[in-house]
């Protein structure tokens, strides 16, 4: 078995897949890699209508230099459903940046859940993600960012480094959602009401691609954090739901998480939630 040395410059890391329709089975119709990024097997928890898909990298951590690229292709009618085996992790850096660009292209009919689990950034690591999502009409998507700020539970906060983050959703080629930022380790930011308001914890869901009804919005909003203290918001838009989270307690937010998105699947997925077995491992 050859192994391929560590560059210097760091890992560069590339994932494509496509998921295909065939009669009523989603398939993994496609799949390439390049360096230690892959997934294993297509599996169907849900039956063969819905693709689940394990994305592993196996060094288990993002350095200074790495570089990760994903891109998905869903055709029409498709259905996938993507996560990872556990939390991801962005190490202090002595100065190179690492970055993850993900690219997901979802055709008419076709339904793409990327859910992968929490990301901690330690303090110091210099992060860059973007994501780009390009939804054709009647496509839909379902997807979440959970970061850990620091590592709270051993007393770590997140006092430098920076991350940067871009994302966008695209409907039919016209801009739906875009946002993008800087944050900075130690900053004013942090601690600010008008940022994160000394919370550790950030969480983001999206639904794109269909419209919800003020009765399922209010539902929305009425799940109740376990964490007290979490701070909690739910936003309709035209074709789009966004939906955020701050607070101290990965589990409590993933909670949270767990709970809007069992009450959003039905629409935007046309199924009732069920939970990828390597979340219970």
């Amino acid at each position: 078995m050859l192994i391929e040395p560590v560059p210097l410059q760091g890992w560069r890391a590339e994932l494509a897949l496509r998921f295909a329709r065939r009669a009523s089975a989603t398939l993994l119709s496609e799949r390439r890699h390049r360096g230690p990024l892959r997934v294993q097997k297509a599996l169907y928890p849900e039956g063969d209508s819905v693709c689940h898909a394990i994305v592993l990298h196996p060094p288990s951590g993002i350095v200074g230099g790495d570089e990760l690229a994903i891109q998905l292709t869903l055709e029409a009618q498709a259905h996938a459903l993507l996560t990872t085996p556990g939390a991801g992790k962005w190490y202090r850096s002595a100065g190179p940046w690492a970055s993850q660009h993900c690219q997901f292209e979802v055709a008419a009919g076709a339904c793409l859940e990327w859910l992968p689990q929490e990301t901690i950034f330690f303090s110091g690591c210099n992060a860059a993600i973007s994501s780009e999502i390009r939804l054709a009409e009647g496509a839909r998507y379902l997807g979440w960012d959970a970061w850990c700020l620091g590592r709270s539970a051993s007393g770590e906060r997140f006092t430098q480094g920076a991350v940067h983050n871009r994302s966008a959703i695209y409907l039919d080629d016209a801009l739906l959602w875009h946002e993008q930022g800087q944050l900075r380790g130690g900053s004013s930011f942090m601690d600010s009401p008008a940022g994160l308001a000394g919370r550790s914890v950030c969480v983001t869901l999206y639904a794109a691609g269909a419209d919800i009804d003020p009765a399922l919005l209010a539902a929305c909003r009425a799940i109740a954090p376990q964490e007290s203290t979490a701070l909690v918001g739910v936003t309709c838009l035209p074709k789009l739901v966004v939906a955020r989270y701050l607070g101290h307690v990965a589990e409590a937010a993933r909670n949270w998480l767990f709970d809007l998105w069992c009450l959003l699947r039905p629409v935007f997925a046309g199924r009732a939630a069920v939970s990828p077995r390597i979340w219970s491992t």
